[in-house]
């Protein structure tokens, strides 16, 4: 495994795998594996398209990655990846591990594949996935350009991150695209978004003095540390409503789907809780990003017990 710690070369392949942040795209794939299963789910096995799952699986990490190449590169102008103040992980640019020149056609490049393996899609969604892919790589730019200077970071997870993965993922793999546009998907939507946010709080948290001195006012910024702690809690617990909603949309005269859905979703409140408990601890410093490993590590089975339920209720 490649170590931040490592002698890295420019521009090497080690740079390029460090810049992706591989651990980040847990928060890529849980939403979409949530939209396969609510597919499943209302196809009933029958009619399960594979090609557009993959597809979707596939744009969403290279969105990830190209997401990543953004923030690195711009952070980098900006001078926000201030080597001496910086307490989070190290970037690619600052570092030097990347050029500046060689980061703008990393990021062009990543984008142009995420677009070439979006274009297939409009076979199996209709030619409205083309607006769905420019909203994505826009706000992609967007939001480390302009947006999470304003604190609207969370919303564009919410959106990106939640309602828009898990709804279209659900839209192009059915045959019937109007069944991905029912109440539980979209409340899954933003359910996961809000989930997956934890992930951006964390991270803000950890951050909360640099941006503030940077003019970067975030939400946690903005609402300051203990209600910062409330809401990462609050966010998290939010699964459970995902829990609620499989429960009293299912079939409410066996027992054993709830007694299913209830266990399955235990495992992460506990985790989520002890989380949120060590950050409150902590408080600041490089010693968060724990937490944030942490974070996605609950992410990632969030996704897997959502998915599970999703399937099995």
């Amino acid at each position: 495994m490649i170590s931040e710690n490592d002698k890295i070369k420019t521009n090497s392949l080690s740079a390029w795998v460090l810049a992706a942040r591989p651990k980040t795209l847990t928060g890529a794939m849980v939403p979409v594996m949530i939209g396969t299963g609510w597919a499943w789910k209302l196809s009933g096995g029958e009619n399960f398209r594979v090609v557009p799952a993959i597809l979707c699986f596939l744009f969403a990490f290279l969105m990830q990655i190209d997401s990543n190449f953004i923030n690195d590169y711009f952070d980098c102008l900006k001078g926000n990846d201030d080597r001496a103040t910086r307490l989070g992980p190290k970037r690619a640019c600052s570092e030097g591990w990347i050029t500046l020149p060689a980061m703008r056609i990393g990021l062009v490049i990543t984008s142009l594949l995420a677009s070439l393996v979006g274009i297939p899609l409009i076979f199996f969604g209709g030619w409205e996935m083309i607006l769905v892919g420019v909203a994505c790589v826009l706000f992609a730019f967007l939001y480390t350009t302009y947006f999470s200077y304003l604190g609207l970071g969370d919303v564009l997870v919410l959106v990106f991150f939640g309602i828009v993965p898990v709804v279209f993922t659900t839209y192009v793999i059915l045959p019937d695209h109007s069944q991905a546009l029912c109440f539980e998907v979209i409340m899954s939507g933003v359910i996961c978004g809000l989930v997956i946010d934890t992930l951006l709080v964390v991270n803000n948290y950890r951050d909360r003095e640099n941006d503030k001195r940077d003019g970067k006012m975030t939400l946690i910024v903005r609402i300051g540390e203990k209600k910062a702690e409330k809401l990462y809690l609050a966010l998290g617990l939010m699964t459970y409503l995902q829990m609620l909603l499989l429960l009293f949309s299912g079939e409410r005269d066996n027992l054993l789907p709830f007694i299913f859905v209830f266990i399955i979703f235990i495992p992460y409140g506990i985790l989520h809780y002890k989380t949120a408990m060590q950050m409150k601890q902590i408080k600041k410093g490089k010693e968060l990003n724990i937490i944030l490993a942490q974070t996605a590590r609950n992410m990632l089975i969030y996704g897997i017990a959502t998915t599970i339920a999703i399937i099995g209720s």
